[in-house]
């Protein structure tokens, strides 16, 4: 591998921490599930036992656990403006505030209107609202530190840089298990995790969103975005700490040639299918059914009959498959190339999803569900878990990168809003579950897989070496 500079890496790090608080911030939800629907849902039913009640239940736990979900879709269509007209650094200052004032907010709802622990089921809205805010933040950084990392870094390591952002999504949602693991086993069980517990693993995530708003005072403002407001002189000031002098002219010269071509500026002037590529890699990160092994995977390991302790502790197994096998694809996506990763990827998920699926309907819990369930996460974290916003951050020429990323991430999000919405109704429904055990969600995503294989081979590019200037002469003749 290629020699990386230090400043580079510092960077890279810095910026990852979006990435951190983007995977701490979705997954915190995991362990306080249980708890969020005793504290604010079930108040609202008299008769839980009754089918129809039962059914609302279920769908408004969906919402309050993807509530995050509506900040994330704001987060990425607010992305394309922040990222052009305020820049890349000052749009992720922006999304740190979020994601702290979120994690206070969360931990507290009712705060000040009334004592903690009463009438709880009164503030969901509250606790709706604060995790709107953090899904904003969310969204910004999920689209901002991958196009950060990719505009610093050089193309031979752009790749395997952009990568460890997916690496730093899943060490936070690892963190964040670990956290409400020992959360849990800190209290005297169920009863004051369901009233005081769940509220320090939200609190929680206030530290690493101080040290993330810290940090990014000290970083420079990318050099393409600085060119995009015509400061040439800053871009040269900052080329010179990440590369050599005559590495930095060349760049600078590409970048310079790239926006000073006739073009329009609009997202369309590449033509229809960049922008079709740029989507639907996003909808089908989503729709193979990711975020239900992220956001469920406590409840679905009780549906194995766990208890609440062993299934965060299995939870805690998951991530960690999750964290080694991301590692695997940092070393690989620079030297196998993005498109051979995300085709065995999603081939690993369709076969690893069926038979989640087959375990479940044959008899809903044992060593086949969770081989099933560690193999499929391994298959996303080796490929369309990272890989995916590589291609994301490298894909859309200087002119249109902002607005064409941002439609592309909010798309990502609206997909994991339906996912995540939809799983607890399908999981839960009489109907399904009389007739295939809590499996039918699995062979959907399964399927899903499939087609995402299909996907990439017909109409996704290499983009293994290429500058980011260079990747434009691939779409260019659309945009005469």
């Amino acid at each position: 591998m290629p020699r990386i500079n230090p400043y580079v890496l510092l960077l890279t790090l810095i910026a990852t921490l979006g990435g951190l608080l983007f995977g701490y911030d979705t997954a915190v939800i995991n362990g306080a599930v249980d708890s969020l629907k005793v504290y604010f849902i079930d108040p609202r039913f008299a008769d839980l036992a009754n089918p129809a009640q039962a059914n609302a239940a279920n769908s408004l736990l969906g919402f309050v656990v993807s509530s995050a979900l509506i900040g994330c879709i704001i987060g990425g269509l607010m992305g394309g403006w922040v990222s052009t007209n305020i820049g890349r650094k000052r749009g992720l200052i922006i999304a740190a505030v979020f994601f702290l004032i979120s994690a206070i907010g969360a931990s507290a709802p009712e705060f000040p209107f009334a004592a903690i622990g009463h009438g709880g089921s009164a503030y969901m809205g509250n606790f709706v609202f604060y995790r709107i805010l953090g899904g904003i933040g969310v969204g910004l950084a999920s689209m901002l530190s991958p196009m950060y990392i990719a505009e610093i870094a050089p193309p031979k390591v752009r790749g395997n840089l952009v990568a460890w952002n997916q690496f730093a999504i899943i060490f936070g949602m690892l963190v964040i298990y670990f956290v409400n693991f020992g959360i849990s086993k800190s209290g005297s069980g169920d009863a004051w995790l369901n009233v005081i517990g769940w509220r320090y693993m939200f609190l929680s995530g206030a530290i690493p969103a101080i040290l993330f708003l810290l940090l990014l005072f000290f970083v420079p403002e990318t050099p393409r975005f600085l060119m995009l407001k015509g400061d040439e002189v800053g871009a040269r000031a900052v080329l010179a700490k990440l590369v050599t002098p005559e590495e930095g002219e060349k760049e600078l010269s590409e970048i310079r040639a790239s926006l000073s071509e006739h073009h329009s500026g609009k997202m369309f002037s590449y033509g229809g299918l960049l922008i079709f590529v740029g989507i639907m890699l996003s909808v089908f990160q989503q729709f193979v059914g990711i975020n239900v092994v992220l956001y469920y995977a406590t409840d679905i390991f009780k549906g194995m009959g766990m208890t609440t302790n062993a299934s965060l502790l299995q939870t805690i197994i998951v991530g960690g498959v999750n964290l080694t096998f991301t590692t695997v694809a940092i070393f690989t996506v620079d030297r196998f190339g993005r498109k051979p990763l995300q085709i065995i990827g999603a081939l690993i998920m369709a076969v690893a999803m069926v038979s989640l699926g087959m375990a479940f309907w044959i008899g809903g819990e044992g060593m086949l569900a969770l081989v099933s369930m560690l193999v499929y996460t391994a298959g996303f974290a080796v490929s369309w878990g990272p890989v995916t916003w590589v291609l994301l951050s490298e894909i859309f020429p200087n002119q249109i990168r902002g607005k064409a990323m941002a439609l592309a991430v909010a798309m990502q999000w609206i997909a994991n809003y339906l996912v995540s919405w939809t799983f607890p109704i399908l999981d839960k429904n009489p109907y399904l579950v009389e007739h295939f055990k809590h499996g039918f969600a699995y062979w959907i995503y399964g399927g899903m897989s499939l087609l995402a294989a299909l996907f990439m081979w017909k109409f996704v590019p290499e983009t293994k070496g290429r500058t980011l200037e260079q990747m434009e002469g691939i779409w260019r003749p659309a945009a005469k």
